[in-house]
C-alpha cells in the first residue's frame, strides 16, 4: 500500500489504517514532539493533538511531496499553537543589538551523543526551545518565526542567540565531564 493509499483508507475512518499510520510514524513524530515539549508529558500531549489533527485533515492531503513530510509540518504547527497558547507563561525579552555568536568546537561535538544534545536542546528555557527548534531545525526565517509566535524579528534573533549560548555552555559542561570519565 502506498502512502497515497494509506491516506486515503484513513480518511475513510479506516481503523486498520489509522492503526498502521500511527505505527509507522509515532516514533519519529514523538522525536520531533521532544525538541517543542518542555517535559516528555508535555511532548506526548503535542503528539497526540497532531494525531488527532492528522486524522481530521488527512483528507487534505494531495500527494505533493511525502506523506511523512505533510505528518511533520502539522505537529510542528500544533507545537507552535501549543507555545502559543501557553504564551502567557513564557517569557520572550526584547533586545535591540545581537552580538556574534561564538562556534562550539567541531571535535568536543563529535564526544557528544545525540541523546546528550536533545537532552541539552529540551533544557532550553521555553522560548528559546521553540524559536532554535524552527530556525535550526525546522529552516523558518526569523521574520516567519515573528509571525508564527507574534513576536518582532529583533526578539526571534535574541532568542536564537541566547538558545546558542546556553546550548554551547551545557554542552560544554557535558563535553568536561566526558573527556573526565575514565575510558574502561
Amino acid at each position: 500500500m502506498n502512502e497515497i493509499e494509506l491516506a486515503g483508507l484513513c480518511s475513510q475512518k479506516d481503523s486498520k489504517a489509522q492503526h498502521l499510520l500511527y505505527d509507522l510514524y509515532h516514533k519519529r513524530l514523538l522525536g520531533i514532539c521532544m525538541r517543542y515539549g518542555k517535559s516528555n508529558a508535555e511532548a506526548e500531549d503535542i503528539l497526540q493533538m497532531g494525531m488527532m489533527k492528522i486524522f481530521k485533515n488527512i483528507g487534505t492531503f494531495t500527494g505533493n511531496g511525502s506523506l511523512e513530510g505533510w505528518m511533520k509540518r502539522v505537529v510542528v504547527n500544533v507545537a507552535i499553537d501549543n507555545f502559543r497558547k501557553n504564551s502567557k507563561h513564557y517569557h520572550l525579552e526584547e533586545l535591540d543589538r545581537i552580538d556574534e555568536v561564538p562556534i562550539i568546537d567541531p571535535e568536543a561535538a563529535e564526544n557528544l551523543a545525540a541523546d546528550d544534545i536533545m537532552m541539552a536542546v529540551q533544557q532550553l528555557p521555553d522560548g528559546y526551545r521553540m524559536v532554535f527548534n524552527l530556525y535550526a531545525i525546522e529552516g523558518y526565517s526569523h521574520q516567519e518565526i515573528a509571525e508564527q509566535l507574534g513576536v518582532s524579528v529583533s526578539t526571534s534573533k535574541t532568542q536564537l542567540l541566547r538558545a546558542r549560548r546556553f546550548l554551547m555552555k551545557q554542552l560544554g559542561e557535558l563535553n568536561a565531564i566526558t573527556q573526565k570519565a575514565p575510558v574502561l
